[in-house]
């Protein structure tokens, strides 16, 4: 009976989220961009999420000139689907709103091709390529066993070499992309305008003053505090309730 019930309950939750992601859908075709944006936060707080959610809510906040909110869930959107060209756009339209101008340190080396590479997927898709092409290995494998000549021999062991190889390769990308998910601690910073201070105190000298909108990582927090690194590298104290992380 209990089984029922949870499962009834299931059933009706993901009918509403979806009946509410519909109807925000809706709202905002019509440009009823603030009732659209209420939708939307009601599926997200009864649990569900997606990609096409935060976009979505992303675009009525956009609407509005709420320049902050548009981006925290734009960088939501990427979070579960990164490289989306769609999502990608968007964001940079909603950064052209941000006051803060800042030049992004550029990154060189192995360490940039090796972002670069396993960056393209989510550590999740790098994981089921892995599986996809272990079964593919296994079909290889039968091949080699079973065939009848020489030459299909050689080609079915050459291929579970290259197969090998491109397992373990996946394998490596999705162990390096979670623990670059996992440590890395985007937030947005939701306060019209923040000081950054040079210590984690109030009464400590200004470091740089930052804007609703602008894209800090989280290194460190502590009572009231987060240490956050701009893209130039700079560095400083924030107050917690002036951000807001994205993960």
């Amino acid at each position: 009976m209990k089984k029922i019930t949870f499962i009834l309950l299931f059933i009706t939750q993901i009918f509403w989220a979806q009946n509410g992601f519909e109807t925000g859908n809706k709202l905002y075709e019509k440009e009823k961009y603030a009732e659209a944006v209420i939708n939307y936060e009601a599926v997200l707080r009864s649990g569900n999420q997606s990609a096409e959610l935060y976009f979505n809510l992303g675009n009525a906040y956009y609407k509005q000139n709420k320049v902050a909110p548009a981006i925290y869930n734009y960088e939501k959107a990427l979070v579960l689907k990164p490289g989306d060209k769609e999502i990608l756009g968007n964001l940079h339209f909603a950064q052209k709103m941000t006051i803060d101008e800042i030049k992004e340190v550029p990154k060189v080396g192995f360490e940039k091709l090796l972002r670069d590479f396993t960056g393209a997927y989510h550590y999740d898709c790098w994981a089921w390529m892995a599986v996809s092409l272990s079964f593919a290995f296994l079909l290889f494998f039968v091949g080699y066993y079973f065939s009848q000549t020489t030459l299909l021999k050689r080609i079915f062991f050459i291929g579970m070499f290259v197969l090998v190889f491109a397992i373990l390769l996946s394998i490596l990308s999705a162990l390096f992309e979670k623990s670059h998910y996992e440590n890395e601690r985007p937030a947005i910073v939701f306060a019209e305008v923040a000081e950054v201070k040079s210590e984690p105190r109030s009464n400590a000298s200004n470091a740089f003053v930052l804007h609703e909108g602008t894209k800090v990582m989280v290194l460190e927090k502590t009572a009231g505090w987060s240490k956050v690194e701009l893209l130039d590298d700079s560095t400083g104290w924030i107050e917690n309730n002036a951000i807001r992380e994205v993960k």
